[in-house]
This record gives structure tokens, sequence and C-alpha cells, in this order.
């Protein structure tokens, strides 16, 4: 399969994954996500390999063996895939390992008095490594690997100019070191794109030793789905009424009592990924949040946005401020006067989980709104 009809697969494969993405926000209401099996994630990669054939070594070879070399082309790329697993341990790190394939290098030599000698090696294997991740944005992260590979090599040889070999088919399995950077830019919570360089030291099957690379471009897929919920609703308990002692044969009238409660909003809910526009959803979560008031004497609404750590201090601050404020301006637009609602972006300075699993990042992205009035009391 060529590097063109594979990348081809993997935007078909990213387009159905978005999709099944949005299809899949639509069944989320108010609260955060939580990820039952989000440690775990899976991907697939392809790319172009490089190696290094060794054709000093084999001109030598030859020339030692009373042949002038006359012709030498090598390939020394080919397609390489790989496919993996993963367990994320926290925000900074996570174990992966997985199977890979670097393809096949060759090389083809004439000599003098009609000789030839051609050979070809492939390579491949699994791996397990440690993958570090430093988070630059909400969506984009410096990955850096380090890990070993066990792999199998087949080198075979042809022509009528083995330097005396007789074994023109050999393999070679062995235990080596590979390492890794790259970036990882997420399209959502639960998928993100790779681009990656690799280098594998290897053996050959014939002595030699060297090293292989491969440049990937790979999809990520976290697994598990986010389940659905109800808002979740922060009370503050509600005052006594005030009832003044009544003047002999008049009836005191019921004093308003006053109310202060708060609503917790999943960020998912209200926001696409990194986005600060409110999608339908989020409008209907409000509105529902406006039909409670009914028959309230609103004194002032807070609205407070709130990130996790993935990214800069700044970033997030600026990103819960900007939710914050879009969370107002459409409370405004269904008729609550601007100058009673109030917005403030608390960034990743107040969470309420670990910002270490998955599951405690979703509890920390949110917004809430809290509302201070009063309501009369019906007799």
């Amino acid at each position: 399969m060529t590097i063109a009809h594979t990348l081809g697969a993997l935007s078909v494969m990213t387009g159905a994954l978005l999709a099944s993405q949005a299809a899949q926000a639509q069944d989320n209401t108010f609260i955060n996500p939580d990820w039952a099996n989000s440690a775990w994630y899976l991907g697939a990669g392809v790319g172009q390999s490089r190696a290094t054939i060794d054709e000093p070594r084999l001109r030598a070879s030859l020339a030692a063996n009373g042949e002038s070399v006359t012709g030498f082309s090598k390939d020394q790329r080919d397609t390489g895939y790989k496919l993996f697993v993963g367990r994320q341990l926290n925000q900074y790190f996570a174990v992966e390992g997985g199977y890979f394939d670097l393809g096949k290098f060759d090389f083809k030599s004439t000599t003098s008095g009609n000789g030839v000698l051609n050979g070809e090696a492939g390579f491949r294997g699994v791996n397990l490594d440690l993958l570090g991740q430093l988070p630059l944005s909400q969506r984009l992260s410096l990955l850096g690997r380090v890990g070993m590979h066990y792999t199998k090599t087949n080198t075979e040889f042809s022509g009528n100019r083995l330097l005396g070999s007789t074994n023109t088919h050999a393999s070679e399995r062995k235990l080596n070191a590979k390492l890794g950077l790259g970036l990882e830019y997420k399209f959502s919570e639960a998928l993100a794109l790779r681009g990656e360089v690799e280098r594998y030291r290897l053996n050959d099957a014939v002595g030699n030793r060297g090293d292989a690379d491969l440049y990937s471009v790979s999809l990520v897929y976290k697994l598990g789905r986010p389940a659905s919920a109800t808002p979740a609703y922060q009370r503050v308990p509600e005052a006594a009424p005030v009832v003044a002692m009544p003047a002999p044969l008049i009836e005191a009238k019921p004093a308003p009592v006053p109310v202060a409660e708060k609503v917790s909003f999943a960020s998912e809910a209200l926001f696409d990924f990194d986005q600060s526009t409110l999608k339908p959803q989020g409008k209907a979560a409000l509105d529902q949040l406006l039909g409670q008031l009914t028959g309230m004497d609103l004194e002032v609404i807070v609205t407070v946005g709130h990130t996790d750590a993935v990214g800069s201090d700044a970033y997030n601050q600026k990103l819960s401020l900007r939710r914050a404020e879009a969370v107002k301006a459409y409370l405004v637009a269904q008729g609550v006067e601007t100058s009673r609602v109030y917005t403030e972006g608390k960034g990743e300075t107040q969470p309420v989980a670990d910002n270490t699993s998955a599951a405690g990042r979703a509890k920390n992205r949110r917004v809430t709104v809290e509302v201070v009035g009063t309501r009369k009391v019906m007799r």
C-alpha cells in the first residue's frame, strides 16, 4: 500500500471519528462527562521509513574478493506503519506498547565479469515505550519517548557474487533501544493527531548495526464515551423568613425569602472543545436555568469560568473568562439586565478534582452560575 493510499484511509478515519464525536455531543447535557475508560487509548500510524545501506562496506567486501564494482543502486526508503495501545498514567506520562513494520530496504550491484549481488533487509517487531507529554496549550502538546523494541530482521541475498556465503536467507532477533520526538494536536478530548519521528537501533542478519527512522502521522482515540447526566446543583441554604411580631388585630405580611443558588455546568455541555461559543445544547441548558428564575426578584447573577490544568496559566485564564462572558451575553439576550450579571475567569486556580486524571480534569472544566435574589412567600 502506498503512503498516499494509506493517508487517504487515515483521512476517512478522521472524518468518521469526528462525525461520531459530534453525534456523541448531542447526547451530553449539563454535567461533566466521566470517562470510564479514558485512561486507555489506541492508535494507528503510517509514514516513511528510512535506513542507511552500508555501501562502502559492500564495495570493500566485493573488492576483497577480486571484484570491481561497475554499478551500485540502493533503495533506502519504504512505507512504514505502526499500531499501538497506551495507558495514560497522568497528565504528563503514558506507557505505550505496539507493533511496527519499517518495510524493506535493498541494494543492487554489478561487477566486472557479469557479476551480480543483490540484497534486501526487512524489519518488523514490537515495542514498549514511556511517553512524555508537555502541554503547550489546550490542544497542542510536545511529545518525547524512550523505549525498547524487539525486532526480527530478515535478510536475503541473490546473484552470482555471494562472497562465498551459502546463507542467502538469514534472520536475526534483537532487543534494542529507540527514541522519538513529536507533536500531538487534539481535535477533541477523545481524538488527536500525532506527527512523530522515531529512531530505531537495529541489527541485521549479517552483522551490520545501524539506525532506521520512521516519520509518521498517527490517529489516537481514547476509549470510553461520556455518560449523560443532569445538571449538578449546589444550593446555598435558604434563609428563614423573618416575621415581625404582629400588632394587635393586624396580620403581618410574609417577608420575601432570600435565595442564593449555584448551578455548575460542564464545559462540554455548553461549549465545543477549546471554544467559547455557546452550542445549541448549551443554550438549551441555560434556558432551563432561566425557566427556574420565574417569579424571582433577581438581584445579581455571577458567572465564573474554570478550566483544567492543561496548557499555560495565562491561556486558561483567558479561556475561562471568554466562556463566562459568553454565558452572560446569552442571559442578557434572553432579557436579563446586563447590569445584574457579573463575570469572572478563574482559569485553573480552583480545581474541584485531581488534574492528573482524565476524569478529574473533566470535572474541573466547568462554568458556575450563581443567582442571588428573593422570592415571595405564597400563602
